[in-house]
Formats: C-alpha cells, structure tokens, sequence
C-alpha cells in the first residue's frame, strides 16, 4: 500500500495515530490516492508480466473493470494517467466503463 511508519511526534493531520493500552505507540502516513494509483498500475503490470499498454483488448476491459472497483477513477486525472498505462485514448477508457456499467445494469 506504501504506507510510511513515523514516531508519534512525526504526525500530522492526516496521520493515523495509533495508540496501546492508552500510550501513542506510532504513526501511519497513508499516501496519496494519485501514488496509489500508480503502484496498482504497476503491481498490475507485474502480475501480468508485461506493460499494460502491451495487453489484448479484452484484457485491458479487465484492467479497467479491477480499476473501477478499486476507486481509481474517483482520482484527479484516473481517467487520464490510467488511459497513459494502457496506451489508450480517454475516450477508450471512458468507453471501457460505459460498457461494464451498461453490462451491470442490463
């Protein structure tokens, strides 16, 4: 997930602080959506054992589905970035979705 672990005091804000038995024990930094985003891609590419701009058409409709469901797309230029991975228009991705979303809904 690349979460980073820092000291309590390290905290800020957004941090999770966690606590035992009622002492600050340690922090998780939680990255950024858009860095996840980016380490999905790439986990995806080594589970395919190629660059997703390589895949077959029907397997990057199962790249864009995996995505969908893992909110990728809910992220400032998801469409764009993910579009980029697959050597794809955003158009294309777009379609990609309509169609999934169509399938569910007939």
């Amino acid at each position: 997930m690349g979460a980073e672990v820092l000291e309590p005091a390290q905290a800020e804000v957004d941090d999770i602080v966690l606590s035992w038995e009622g002492e600050e024990v340690l922090a998780v930094r939680l990255p950024q959506l858009s860095d996840s985003l980016e380490r999905i891609l790439a986990a995806m590419e080594r589970r395919h054992g190629m660059p997703l701009s390589a895949l077959d058409r029907k397997a990057k409709q199962e790249v864009v589905r995996l995505l969908e469901a893992r909110g990728a797309f809910s992220v400032r230029h998801g469409v764009e970035t993910v579009a980029g991975a697959l050597g794809v228009s955003r158009f294309t991705v777009y379609n990609y979705l309509n169609r999934e979303n169509s399938s569910k809904n007939a």
